[in-house]
């Protein structure tokens, strides 16, 4: 059957994205919106900035309303400024990872057809193969640090603006009123490229505006409005940290607290404890590493109700050792950029742990064979996903479209589930990660899920290698906890205890140990890499 989380969604409060930033931005005013590297920026100042910004785009470049502009930043206020400077310009955003290579730039500003950059400073070296190359013609830069004190920005072979000057000479502009509604592209989100590469999902002010009252729906009874304080250590840029901190908390009058740099645990520990936060995102390696650090551990959490956690699976030891160390537990969701991001998220404080929780509301899924037939509840398969956040397609690439959507309009996920009777939902594995052993499916997130509730291991990572006997043999990449360096010792410990938790085809064949493991910028383990 067909889960359907109650139709009703009530879309007509904002017209577009600029109607909800300019109405949240009147409503909560002086309030801190951002606070990033110590300064707080209200809402009132977000406003004024973006404004200035839009002003900016509007009357000194050659943009006009449907251009895209691509903003390549970590997390500072100059992020959100430009975002929704922006969006209020009538432009589309197009969300660049910091980290990308010149080849991946030059495919993604191609692609999109970006005719404007936002970008670090730290990074404009980078840049200087790139530009040429591509459509754009405006670079704007920023150093972290330019909205308490401007710095100098770098010398390169081609013309830049710094953002301070942007705003500067965008304040002595008048911003003209776009009208945008809610069928209109306001964001290109592109996808990791795991199976080539990747694609633009076309997002409309509708996609994330429905998402966001999606969201708001499964928890708003924890969001008090304009009370809230929710910390952002995961990118921005990335759909599951904008629909939260850039969408859905702006418009609760919420203030999010931006890091930079969640890899330096250190700061990020310094950071939490000059607030009394009520909100909190990550992923099993934040939750985890966190939870080992002594400084962590006397935080005071007190004040902290709502974790969300989506991305990746989450394993039994993260949520186990975050609600012994926070007292809060962990809503697992589940998303993708082509979803705005959120399909489904459990209810905090009602979670069914290893699910991804229920669909939210006027989303509806399936579980489909591979002839797209719905199979019986209980019964493995690929969810398709029909809501209204679900995007208009892929940009420029229609063929690529048509092989994600069934004939009647569902989304293909890519990704393994099974459905309860109660309508919970819980995601097997992505269907490309699947492992065949002598013909037995092995889904690695279950192998992984086994392997970190063991208290010898930190992290770990499973994926499949040839084997001539069996076709596909299961292979673990671990780290230890410091407390076990005898890696001998530990394999033995190890595979004693698989054998003891796992079918036999599903026990490693081969253990391997490293010092750590790939990942994202969203701190999700990148199996792809492990393949290599």
């Amino acid at each position: 059957m067909a889960y359907d989380s109650d139709s009703t969604l009530d879309l007509s409060r904002y017209a577009s994205l600029i109607d909800l930033i300019e109405l949240a931005s009147a409503r909560y005013g002086d309030k801190a919106a951002y606070s990033c590297l110590s300064k707080e920026t209200s809402f009132n100042e977000i406003n004024r900035y973006s404004r200035q910004f839009a002003a900016y785009l509007q009357q000194e470049t050659n943009l006009v309303q449907g251009d895209r502009i691509a903003i390549q930043l970590p997390n500072i206020t100059q992020y959100v400024i430009a975002a929704y400077g922006a969006i209020k310009a009538g432009m589309v955003l197009v969300n660049t990872n910091p980290l990308y290579t010149q080849r991946e730039l030059i495919h993604q500003f191609n692609d999109s057809g970006a005719k404007a950059l936002v970008v670090l400073s730290d990074l404009l070296p980078t840049l200087t193969e790139v530009v040429e190359t591509t459509s754009i013609e405006t670079v704007i830069s920023t150093h972290a640090m330019d909205l308490i004190a401007p710095q100098p920005q770098p010398e390169v072979p081609f013309d830049t603006v710094a953002f301070c000057d942007v705003l500067a000479k965008g304040e002595q502009l008048t911003y003209a009123p776009v009208i945008s509604v809610h069928e209109q592209i306001a964001a290109l989100q592109y996808t990791g490229g795991t199976t080539g590469l990747s694609k633009g999902a076309m997002l409309t002010h509708r996609n994330l505006i429905a998402n966001a009252m999606q969201i708001k729906s499964r928890i708003g009874s924890r969001i008090v409005e304009g009370e809230e304080i929710f910390v952002a250590p995961l990118p921005v840029y990335h759909i599951y940290a904008f629909m939260v901190n850039l969408v859905l908390y702006y418009e609760r009058g919420g203030c999010s607290v931006l890091i930079p740099n969640p890899r330096d645990i250190s700061g990020l520990i310094t950071t939490l404890s000059k607030y009394p936060f009520t909100g909190f995102a990550g992923l099993n390696t934040l939750f985890v590493g966190l939870c080992h650090q002594p400084e962590f551990k006397v935080l005071d959490f007190s004040h902290l109700k709502v974790t969300i956690s989506g991305g990746t699976a989450l394993t039994q030891a993260a949520a186990t050792v975050w609600e012994q160390t926070t007292g809060c537990t962990i809503s697992e969701g589940y998303g993708l950029s082509e979803t705005s991001p959120v399909v489904s998220l459990n209810s905090p404080g009602f979670e069914q742990l290893g699910t991804i929780g229920k669909p939210v509301i006027a989303t509806q899924v399936k579980i489909l064979d591979m002839d797209d037939n719905e199979v019986p509840t209980g019964s493995t398969g690929e969810l398709a996903v029909f809501g209204p956040q679900v995007m208009l397609g892929y940009w420029n690439k229609p063929e690529e479209t048509a092989k994600v959507m069934t004939q009647d309009g569902y989304f293909k996920t890519g990704d393994i589930a099974v459905a309860t009777e109660k309508g919970f939902h819980k995601i097997v594995d992505r269907k490309k990660d699947m492992i065949i052993v002598s013909g037995f499916n092995v889904y690695p997130n279950e192998v992984e899920d086994i392997l970190s509730n063991h208290d010898a291991i930190l992290e770990c990572a499973v994926i499949g290698i040839e084997d001539e006997r069996s076709g596909e043999a299961v292979k673990a990449v671990i780290v230890l906890n410091e407390s076990h360096s005898d890696t001998l010792q530990a394999k033995s410990i190890i595979e004693a205890y698989c054998r003891e938790q796992l079918a036999a085809y599903k026990v490693p064949k081969v253990i391997e140990f490293a010092d750590a493991l790939p990942k994202s910028t969203v701190g999700k383990i990148l199996r792809r890499e492990l393949r290599k």
